[in-house]
């Protein structure tokens, strides 16, 4: 996974296969990028093979340029062809007409709703059959021929294709005839007076990019909420623009707004913000999506849309809306942690969870957050500043709601899910938020290569993995994370060539050395160990020296790689093993989570710590490391905080890289009885991680 080029070839991480593979993909890459040829000494063509090549060359060029020459045609109709028509039928099919037969190849490329519409409707409804559907404005029937691959059209009773024009439908019954869809049928008519027939009700309403075409769209989203059933779904997808003070994931600044209502305007597009207020209003929403898609042939610019999914239950689950938030300064753009780094098995017994608690905790990886929902508390809030680890947290819950354990431990296990671009798109993204969604779909490669060699934690992975590979130490990572039992692996760990040479080496050279490693650039990017508690360690007058080989030489000591420690074992190895993982990953657990609805007690928040603190009274917050980061003033502020916001009784646990935090004090000066459950050298190991120097309980007076 360490090298990519252009998203296409990567070096494997089993580097004993590295070489064939890697000149496998380069072959693939000039023969896709640059035809045969491209390279003689790599592949050098068969005699006679170049005839049939030099022929399909030709074929593609002359379909491109084909294709080229409809698109300027649909251009020509949209830009330059003046609008005419009595009423709006006839305006229509003026605008249309001219460009019908081509609309579904222009338009796939220019109207990017669509195809999500479709299948944040499919799955929310491939469990049910015997469904109706009516598409409003639904044109060519394009999307009866998306929703075919998404799901089993024959679960439909009856789908309405319903457009007020003429040349368009009968593109649309063409379709129909060519794919034999017998329960589809092609209504010339108004989305405004529709009805289906025998008073019946369609279990799915969807506008693509018609709503904004529509005039009297009170009349038409009246319309179409007459239609629905009791429960039914309500999609629409389509340009917009928002309003001056709308909700955040919609808002634009003054000038975008006006550029695109003026731009589409002459087309007779409304993109108003009205529209979707009108549906807010009159319906649940349950999920949206606002993003921004390329115009063919129109460079630098891409149209706003929005896809908007909503039911007439008033009283269903309704989705928030999501701020636009943003990573903190001197954050990377993606996760930090793909596991949280705090032993969960350690704090079960210092927390106590019972059922009517509410905690509060860091984000991380968000594996604790899943382990402590297995205790069935009433609420588990977890709250992050940078988005993309809320973005991971989301990504495993709803991969635990929507898909089965063999999935599951694919993708977050052995970290590669060779199916995960389908998975995504059809059973993940349609119920991520749109910030989750946009991270996902531009990070989807990080499933191909392996999820844990990427985020900052990743660069550890991926560097020792290089450096096994060069120093012949493979076999005895294997054997360590393998040994049948501690003693075996303590036999192991003295075994390497690696610890005997560090044996060999005398202090102050290690001291040394571990100090020109641990420069703050590289604790913070690669460790995610900030200056500030980096500091804390010095603090103590321990050396990096002496507090990296306590860390890993307890841990490699006393706890088993194999079955215990997963830890390290995912460092080591790239990925989980059944037997050593955290436990929403071990099967039983999982089912737990999944058939019990466990996941709804957990509330994932992007933001501000000390904001979330203030929202609520706790019975149970973890702080983790978290003031190690920080400076006095906020130290202080958060420990009177804590004070208001912990109910009597209520326990906060925390860890310090520092044997001895000076914070310790402004804490117990805000009312908490403070004690110190461990520190390093008490014991031959604290805990699996072992890297923080002390562990610390206060319990609210």
């Amino acid at each position: 996974p360490a090298v990519t080029f252009g998203g296409k070839l990567s070096i494997p991480s089993d580097y004993r296969i590295a070489k064939k593979t890697f000149l496998a993909q380069v072959h693939s890459f000039l023969e896709a990028n640059m035809g045969r040829g491209g390279n003689a000494s790599l592949d050098r063509p068969v005699k006679g093979n170049s005839v049939p090549e030099n022929k399909n060359l030709v074929k593609r060029a002359v379909s491109k340029v084909q294709g080229v020459k409809q698109d300027l045609s649909v251009l020509k109709s949209i830009w330059l062809r003046p609008l005419s028509g009595l009423d709006h039928a006839e305006r229509l099919e003026h605008f249309y007409a001219p460009q019908a037969n081509l609309y579904d190849r222009f338009r796939s490329s220019f109207l990017w709703g669509r195809e999500r519409l479709v299948q944040s409707c499919a799955a929310r409804l491939e469990n049910e059959s015997n469904l109706v559907w009516v598409d409003l404005g639904g044109g060519t029937g394009e999307n009866v021929k998306m929703m075919a691959k998404c799901m089993d059209l024959k679960k439909f009773k009856k789908i309405y294709v319903v457009d007020l024009t003429p040349s368009l439908c009968e593109v649309a019954r063409a379709k129909v005839k060519a794919n034999g869809w017998k329960n589809v049928e092609v209504i010339e008519g108004d989305a405004c007076t529709f009805q289906i027939p025998n008073n019946g009700k369609a279990n799915l309403v969807t506008f693509s990019y018609s709503l904004s075409m529509i005039p009297p769209f009170h009349n038409a989203i009246d319309n179409a909420r007459s239609l629905l059933a009791e429960g039914g779904l309500f999609g629409v997808t389509d340009f917009y623009v928002s309003s001056k003070f709308d909700l955040p994931c919609r808002q634009q600044t003054s000038v975008t707004r006006w550029f695109w209502r003026c731009a589409f305007d002459t087309d007779n597009i409304d993109l108003g913000p009205e529209r979707r207020m009108y549906l807010d209003h009159h319906l649940q929403r349950v999920w949206e999506y606002n993003g921004k898609g390329s115009i063919p042939y129109v460079p630098y610019f891409k149209a706003p849309y929005y896809v908007w999914l909503g039911t007439n239950v008033k009283s269903a689950e309704g989705v928030d809306a999501v701020a636009k938030s943003r990573r903190p300064h001197l954050f990377p753009p993606t996760f930090l942690y793909s596991l949280s780094w705090e032993d969960p098995i350690v704090d079960e017994p210092v927390l106590n969870m019972g059922e009517n608690d509410t905690m509060l905790t860091l984000t991380s990886g968000g594996c604790n957050a899943l382990h402590v929902l297995l205790s069935k508390p009433k609420a588990v809030y977890c709250v992050d500043m940078n988005p993309a680890q809320s973005h991971l947290v989301e990504l495993k819950v709803e991969a635990i709601r929507r898909l089965p354990y063999e999935d599951v431990w694919k993708m977050f296990g052995e970290g590669v899910h060779p199916e995960f671009n389908t998975i995504f798109s059809k059973k993940l993204a349609p119920f991520l938020n749109e910030r989750a969604y946009d991270f996902w779909d531009n990070s989807k490669h990080f499933f191909s290569v392996g999820l844990y060699y990427y985020g900052s934690m990743g660069l550890v992975i991926w560097a020792w993995s290089i450096f096994s590979y060069i120093f012949g130490l493979r076999n005895w990572t294997k054997q360590m994370c393998s040994s049948p039992t501690l003693e075996k692996q303590r036999e192991v760990f003295k075994s390497g060539i690696l610890i005997r040479l560090l044996c060999m080496i005398p202090n102050f050279l290690i001291t040394l050395g571990a100090s020109i490693l641990c420069n703050k650039a590289f604790m913070w990017g690669c460790l995610g160990v900030p200056s500030n508690q980096a500091n804390l360690i010095l603090g103590d007058g321990r050396s990096f020296g002496e507090y990296i080989g306590t860390v890993f030489g307890g841990a490699a000591k006393h706890t088993s790689l194999r079955v215990q420690n997963y830890f390290y074992h995912v460092c080591l190895m790239g990925k989980f093993s059944k037997d050593c993982c955290p436990h929403y990953l071990k099967e039983e657990h999982f089912n737990r989570l999944k058939n019990e609805k466990l996941l709804d007690r957990l509330h994932n928040v992007t933001g501000s710590f000390m904001d979330e603190l203030s929202k609520r009274v706790y019975t149970k917050v973890i702080l983790m490391d978290h003031i190690d980061w920080t400076e006095e003033p906020y130290q202080k502020e958060l420990s009177a905080r804590l004070s208001k916001q912990v109910a009597k009784g209520g326990k906060v646990i925390l860890r310090s890289a520092s044997k001895n935090p000076p914070y310790i004090k402004h804490i117990a000066d805000a009312g908490f009885q403070m004690k110190c459950i461990h520190r390093h050298h008490d014991e031959p190991v604290l805990d699996c991680v072992n890297m923080y120097a002390s562990f610390w309980v206060a319990t609210k007076l």
